[in-house]
């Protein structure tokens, strides 16, 4: 019994310290970003490379945004001669159709409109009927994929096409930022900063690596070439058609660039209800992605090493994400064992666990803000409460422990005489507990009760609600789950660049 015993708490020991892997692989994701420099990614190639773009724009009732979109494309600083604008029109009931009469009159010869009479299938279903009808011709050297809130900065096209002179690269992808502005809220400024984490530093991070996980779905351009290469239709099959494409390109030996210079706007969800939707299809569809290309995971190179999917820093980190909530959940657990067993070393664990954790919120936040100073400047509140207020507070105790520990005691908050405590309880299972907290904060919104939502996502944190998500997909997938690509409901917030 005392070997079996010993064997526990040495599985138990393992696993707390598990439960900091997500935030150190995030944090070696933005070290990595320092050597970008020697993938000579940005060095000057001589001549701009302006290839024919032939934009494709799925569009379901999209009559709000249409205009601005459009407007600010055929404004980007890009021969208009080398430039089309293709809506593909999803079968709308709003004014679209009406919309894209009065931009083809005022653009003749540069914006085309599709329609589809019957529609509902999908995005993907969508642009491969817009897909058919550029590759019908030989004009287009190149294919944008965006979506219709996307705003492109005036010199975002041509900082993409410029990769696209390199033989090698077949597809590249901008940096997404959350463009509502003044007009936001306290959730889209907790995406502007996610963004940055997510998409400015980890995609950054992926070039260096070689190996990019996903183009981006309202930003991504590919070669004619590239296109035909993956069989000219983009995947049906599952809720992430633009990862799909990406591991595609990749697996049949061409490059895909992140260039976090050239920027566009997008206008995110406002609502706890709108960004559950959306990132329960983002997270379903990554699972679908995994099972997918199961037989890549940590195999390493191809024997004629044309992809890096299979290199193990790169398994790491797509498995780190998807891995959060079994973490989160067994890390607390066995916090718990270690407390009613042995209390001291749970302490001592639970110490180091969040010492670990306090220096790499610290350092992500830093260099966060010097990633992108303009989000981080209008986010920098939810920047610091990223991890919510009842995390904060353990980090700051368990880092000032001679400070806080016996004013805690003091007021009785802590135990008197190695008895089990309530709070205690509490602390060592919050990792686990932040989700079904911040799942709650979700189920708020549509009630009487919406007002407690906010507060309650701040205690508990906006990335347990994105760790409740996964598990939700989780659920979803093993019900085998109807996939439905439900569109975030667009308002026009993003203002087009000067």
């Amino acid at each position: 019994m005392h070997v079996l015993s010993g064997i526990a708490h040495t599985v138990a020991e393992v696993i707390v310290f598990l439960g900091a892997v997500p935030l150190v692989i995030g944090v070696i994701q933005f070290l990595l970003i320092g050597l970008q420099r020697f993938r000579h990614l940005y060095e000057d190639r001589g001549d701009v490379y302006l290839p024919r773009t032939a934009i494709l724009i799925p569009a379901w009732n999209e009559a709000p945004v249409l205009t601005g979109s459009v407007e600010a494309l055929l404004a980007l600083h890009y021969p208009a001669d080398r430039l089309r604008v293709v809506i593909i029109d999803d079968a709308s009931t709003d004014e679209t159709p009406e919309v894209m009469s009065a931009l083809i009159r005022r653009h003749p010869g540069q914006v085309r409109h599709l329609r589809r009479e019957q529609g509902g299938q999908g995005k993907a279903h969508t642009l491969n009927h817009g897909l058919a009808h550029v590759l019908d011709d030989d004009w287009a050297e190149a294919v944008l994929v965006m979506d219709a809130d996307v705003v492109f900065e005036r010199d975002a096209l041509w900082r993409m096409t410029r990769h696209l002179a390199d033989p090698e690269v077949g597809a590249v992808t901008a940096y997404i930022k959350e463009g509502s502005g003044k007009q936001g809220n306290y959730l889209t400024r907790y995406i502007a900063y996610e963004y940055i984490t997510a998409q400015a530093a980890a995609r950054r991070a992926q070039n260096v690596l070689g190996v990019v996980a996903c183009l981006a779905g309202g930003a991504q351009l590919h070669t004619r070439a590239n296109l035909e290469a993956i069989g000219g239709r983009f995947d049906t099959s599952t809720l992430a058609e633009d990862t799909v494409t990406t591991f595609e390109t990749q697996l049949a030996g061409r490059r895909v660039v992140f260039d976090g210079y050239a920027t566009v706007l997008a206008e995110e969800p406002a609502s706890l209800a709108g960004l559950w939707k959306q990132r329960l299809r983002w997270a379903r569809g990554n699972l679908q992605v995994t099972r997918r290309y199961r037989d890549v995971w940590f195999r390493g190179r191809t024997s004629g090493g044309t992809h890096r999917l299979g290199s193990f820093l790169f398994g790491l980190i797509w498995f780190s994400l998807l891995a959060t909530p079994v973490l989160l959940v067994a890390c607390s657990a066995s916090l718990l064992f270690l407390y009613f067993s042995d209390s001291d070393r749970a302490w001592l664990l639970f110490h180091v666990l969040w010492v670990i954790n306090l220096i790499c919120y610290l350092l992500i936040t830093l260099l966060s803000a010097v990633i992108d100073p303009s989000t981080f400047r209008r986010s920098w509140f939810e920047a610091l409460i990223y991890p919510g207020a009842i995390a904060i507070c353990i980090l700051v105790i368990t880092a000032l422990p001679g400070v806080f520990v016996p004013l805690l005691d003091r007021i009785g908050l802590l135990p008197q005489d190695g008895s089990v405590h309530p709070v205690m309880i509490a602390v060592y299972a919050w990792l686990a507990l932040s989700m079904p907290i911040a799942w709650c904060a979700k189920l708020l919104t549509g009630t009487r009760l919406r007002w407690l939502a906010p507060p309650l996502l701040h205690l508990a944190g906006y990335g347990s609600l994105l760790a409740a998500c996964l598990v939700a997909s989780f659920v979803q997938e093993m019900r085998h789950a109807q996939m439905t690509w439900d569109k975030t409901e667009k308002t026009g917030k993003v203002a087009a660049p000067r």
